[in-house]
């Protein structure tokens, strides 16, 4: 029985997707057995290639990752699954495994923590980054809970623990590196959670910033 782990990439950046390839590459025990452009795509490849596990960005044109796990579930498709996203946010994640995916992983990941997210879903297990709190884990793997955000203002704006950690980092005037020193995280990944804070928050710079925080109480 071949211990190689047949991959099929989904995701309609091409860089990203080369990116991927470039990563695994050296990897003696994983080969990348398709790629897909899109949504629709992505059902075909695994349907053609019958990977061992499928990584599919959340965001993507005709079907998201999303619908694409839930109708490969719905087929009783047991390919395992790992959602790669630009997005931290609780709603996100939380609907990725309700669909039926394996794993959650941020495109801001470094190649050691993707590396060990692809041999632990291909063994069977569950990973989600290192980014998502424990106490969402234990949220999501709980029988006694419905799967569903919690409802504060931070929430509805979708801004999630690690962001909360950057956000008071930023307003103590702490750039990049520093940031990424305090949270044991790279700095590409601590550029990618500002961006995304500032984005949710639509603010331009750390003067807005700091006046949404408060009108939030965010912090």
């Amino acid at each position: 029985m071949s211990n190689i782990i047949r991959v099929v990439l989904a995701d309609d950046h091409v860089f990203v997707r080369d990116g991927i390839k470039s990563l695994l590459e050296n990897e003696a025990n994983i080969e990348v057995a398709g790629e897909a452009i899109d949504g629709a795509d992505a059902l075909e490849v695994v349907a053609e290639s019958k990977p061992d596990l499928l990584i599919v960005d959340i965001r993507m044109p005709n079907l998201t990752g999303i619908e694409v796990v839930e109708k490969l579930r719905s087929e009783n498709n047991n390919v395992k699954i790992i959602m790669l996203s630009m997005h931290e946010s609780e709603e996100y994640v939380l609907k990725s495994i309700k669909a039926g995916a394996d794993g959650y992983l941020l495109k801001g990941s470094s190649k050691e923590e993707f590396l060990k997210a692809l041999h632990t879903v291909a063994a069977g297990g569950k990973y989600f980054s290192g980014d998502i709190s424990s106490i969402l884990i234990s949220q999501l793997t709980s029988p006694l809970n419905s799967l569903e955000p919690k409802q504060n203002l931070a929430d509805e704006m979708m801004i999630t623990k690690r962001e909360k950690e950057i956000l008071t980092l930023l307003l103590s005037g702490k750039g990049n590196k520093e940031i990424a020193e305090a949270l044991d995280i790279s700095k590409r990944t601590a550029e990618v959670h500002r961006f995304n804070l500032m984005k949710k928050l639509k603010v331009k710079n750390l003067m807005e910033l700091s006046n949404k925080a408060a009108e939030y109480s965010l912090i």
